[in-house]
């Protein structure tokens, strides 16, 4: 009996060791999704807004903000469009891996609690 007691222990605690495997496995697997998901943004954001840029004004984006020949009016619009703009690539990237872990586990991503929709 005592035989039957140590096994069911140990299978216990090879379990719990399992689920923590899985844990970390898992927060790992999604800080690398993550820094990915922030690096294709990073990367997407500038053509993007560079494009967006282009499609609202008609001209090549301006190389650098401080230039005396561009006006303060373009200045501060390409500030505003560009920095929107790079924001809106950002969340679109990061929410759709998070979405895509959500489907493939079924779980939110580590570190994530669900939101308080009571209020």
């Amino acid at each position: 009996m005592g035989k039957r007691k140590k096994q069911q222990r140990d299978a216990a605690t090879t379990s719990v060791d399992e689920a923590k495997a899985q844990r970390r496995l898992g927060r790992g697997t999604w800080k690398v999704m993550d820094a990915g998901a922030t690096m294709v943004g990073a990367v997407l954001a500038p053509r993007v807004s560079n494009a967006a840029w282009r499609a609202v004004t008609g001209r090549k984006p301006p190389s650098s903000s401080r230039h005396p020949e561009l006006s303060t009016a373009e200045a501060i619009a390409w500030a505003a469009i560009g920095g929107a703009v790079i924001q809106i690539v950002r969340t679109v990237v990061r929410r759709g891996v998070a979405t895509y872990w959500v489907k493939s586990t079924g779980d939110l991503p580590p570190g994530m609690k669900h939101l308080d929709r009571d209020s």
